[in-house]
């Protein structure tokens, strides 16, 4: 694959490129509890990918102070960005939330920052998991 240059990628596409590579990350750990059936598995997956669950993820990394300033800062390319398409079943400011997400993950993929991934992702199943969470 061609290095790309993520610091010239403007929000939208480090969150095109970061929603692939966070879906893969939960459909892996969703496997890997031992959920084989698809609707088991497209169920749980809610609780980790939909935009509402990306909004309460960031509140609770800016709670307990997990990202970087790097990372906010490409969090906050991706949440600010213009987007020409509408958010579905949620409103705007979640939408926007859940594309910084995106666009953080997009910048830790092209900027070859696996362990981080790996550590945020394990940060994020266990806060799922845990009592903090109310049913996303």
């Amino acid at each position: 694959m061609q290095n790309l240059n993520y610091e010239q990628l403007n929000g939208l596409a480090l969150a095109y490129i970061g929603d692939a590579i966070y879906e893969i990350q939960v459909r892996q750990y969703l496997l890997s509890t031992g959920l084989t059936k698809v609707n088991d598995l497209q169920r749980h997956s809610k609780q980790f990918v939909s935009a509402k669950a990306h909004a309460k993820i960031f509140k609770w990394m800016t709670e307990d102070h997990v990202l970087t300033d790097d990372e906010l800062n490409y969090f906050k390319r991706g949440r600010n960005a213009k987007s020409h398409t509408k958010a579905k079943n949620t409103d705007v400011v979640t939408y926007r939330i859940s594309t910084g997400i995106e666009a953080l993950f997009g910048y830790l993929y092209l900027s070859k920052q696996q362990d981080r991934i790996t550590e945020l992702m394990t940060w994020i199943f266990k806060q799922v998991s845990s009592e903090r969470v109310n049913h996303i």
